[in-house]
């Protein structure tokens, strides 16, 4: 069953959010690897690398892909919870405080090289930037009813392959007889996505260049512009549905 404030949501709504959201984790992703070398959102490419450092006795290759992976599942996990409570409370705009969370993060990431001593520094920022990723792909996955993903780019490349294969076989086959389908709502949501995915990934490595951690606090900034009018509209909905039962 679909959640109850997933229903309030048009897809206008999810694709604006998951474009959005899909540009912050493509930069978020590529400067973690630029630092570091480690995909933060990439748990497919991070098992992988799991099982062969377990396999060549590689424990300290293992121990930081498991970690990543840990604090992936971990950023999920409190994102759900921070959602759920807000749901409780209202269903409008529960997503937003999630939002806020990761935004807090990333200006928390931002102060890496400042306050963490050198040595440290990569290996706080990727599990801090993994538990974000987390946290942030819960909220668009919770908030579009699994839809979308928006560091899961794996996923979304396959759907736009399977409908153009539908499309084109509506253009080859002799007659319609129902069996290619095409979904162009599909297409419309996982190709701008996937393209801000890559935008924002471009963005991440020349903006880290530029400005270093700072990017991080940058990219908060846009969490909070995104966040703020949805609590804004849910905190009016608070004040204006009560006043409106009133007798």
């Amino acid at each position: 069953m679909r959640d109850t404030w997933a229903l309030m949501r048009t897809d206008d709504d999810d694709r604006r959010l998951a474009w959005s959201l899909a540009t912050i984790a493509g930069a978020v992703n590529a400067a973690g690897f630029y630092v570091a070398g480690h995909y933060t959102s990439h748990m497919t490419g991070t098992m992988s690398l799991l099982a062969d450092a377990l396999a060549l006795g590689e424990v300290g290759e293992a121990a930081i892909a498991l970690s990543v992976i840990v604090t992936f599942i971990a950023g999920a996990t409190v994102s759900t919870l921070l959602i759920n409570q807000a749901q409780r409370r209202r269903p409008n705009g529960a997503y937003a405080f999630s939002l806020l969370a990761e935004a807090v993060l990333l200006f928390l990431g931002g102060l890496v090289e400042q306050i963490v001593p050198e040595a440290m520094r990569a290996s706080l920022l990727i599990l801090g930037l993994s538990f974000t990723m987390g946290l942030q792909n819960a909220i668009i996955t919770r908030v579009s009813n699994a839809r979308i993903r928006t560091t899961h780019v794996t996923g979304m490349v396959t759907d736009i392959g399977i409908e153009l294969g539908q499309l084109l076989d509506r253009r080859l086959s002799p007659r319609d007889d129902g069996v290619a389908e095409v979904d162009r709502r599909k297409l419309a949501l996982h190709i701008p996505t996937v393209g801000g995915f890559l935008l924002g990934g471009v963005i991440g490595v020349i903006g880290y260049r530029l400005i270093g951690t700072l990017l991080l606090p940058v990219a908060g900034c846009l969490l909070i512009a995104i966040a703020v009018p949805a609590i804004a509209r849910r905190t009016t909905r608070a004040r204006v549905e009560p006043a409106m039962t009133e007798p």
